[in-house]
């Protein structure tokens, strides 16, 4: 997929960060875009964004935990605007909390936004985008998603497992010759709301960790804009990347785990007990 013209995307997460700004970036370069997102001002803003390119915007409040609202919306995307050609699966939540202090519920709150969105996206969609003759999945991992993070096991959970079934998907779509490819986005610190928006759990003090301020420690070290993010993964989609990785700090961790693939976990601990001191 050279160019995004007259293409058709559909979009989760959309109502902030990267979601709006590949809406109003693909709007730009004069493709449909169907806008999904839970917050649903957020969401007005980002359809009040891309309108002004002059091509339809269609917009959705979807839980993507939920499958069934997942699958209507995309015959509803197909429907309303003929065909579907890109499915960005970029909705995404934060967890800090230990193994040993997590809920289930908590666990499960981010395993059906994180991947199981992620799934009935790939799954919801991908009919449509075989229909199109031209398709592609761009799936949101992450750098927690090649590496594992003190505090972060939920979310290295689901990251770790988007990576894997994205990987896994690229191959089964190139075996079956299908005209359909597939993405794995692994960004780094993203100045985005995914921070503040974080659930934070009392139990990372139990490894001396902050509750109270982890958020605001994790938000200084956001380096890449949201604009510049897009860039990135469009660009990769245009050269149909099988990875893509966002921002410098998203290369310096996959050289560091390539050079030091458990080596790297004594390094990450090390950094843990910089940031409590």
């Amino acid at each position: 997929m050279k160019s995004f013209e007259n293409k058709v995307a559909a979009i989760t997460g959309a109502g902030s960060g990267m979601g709006r700004s590949l809406a109003v970036q693909l709007a730009r370069g004069k493709c449909e875009v169907a806008l999904s997102d839970v917050n649903e001002a957020g969401l007005a803003e980002t359809v009040r964004l891309a309108s002004q390119y002059g091509v339809k915007v269609t917009s959705k409040k979807v839980d993507v935990a939920d499958r069934a609202a997942v699958y209507a919306w995309a015959e509803e995307v197909a429907r309303d605007h003929g065909r579907v050609n890109l499915i960005f699966n970029n909705a995404g939540v934060a967890l800090g909390a230990t193994v040993d202090g997590v809920s289930y519920e908590d666990f499960e709150w981010i395993v059906g936004i994180n991947f199981w969105g992620v799934v009935y996206g790939t799954k919801a969609f991908l009919p449509h985008l075989k229909a199109s003759g031209d398709g592609h999945i761009i799936n949101t991992s992450s750098v927690f998603g090649l590496m594992g993070v003190p505090s972060q096991s939920a979310y290295n959970a689901t990251k770790f497992a988007v990576r894997g079934f994205t990987e896994a998907l690229r191959q089964e779509l190139e075996l079956a010759g299908v005209p359909v490819s597939a993405t794995s986005v692994h960004p780094g610190g993203i100045k985005t709301n995914i921070a503040k928006a974080a659930r934070m759990t009392a139990s990372i003090r139990d490894i001396g960790l902050d509750d109270k301020r982890s958020s605001e420690k994790f938000e200084k070290m956001f380096i890449t804009t949201a604009d510049r993010a897009a860039a990135i993964i469009l660009k990769a989609v245009r050269c149909n990347k099988r990875r893509v990785l966002v921002g410098p700090d998203a290369h310096a961790i996959d050289l560091m785990v390539r050079l030091f693939p458990s080596g790297y976990q004594r390094i990450a601990s090390l950094l843990a007990r910089s940031s409590m001191r």
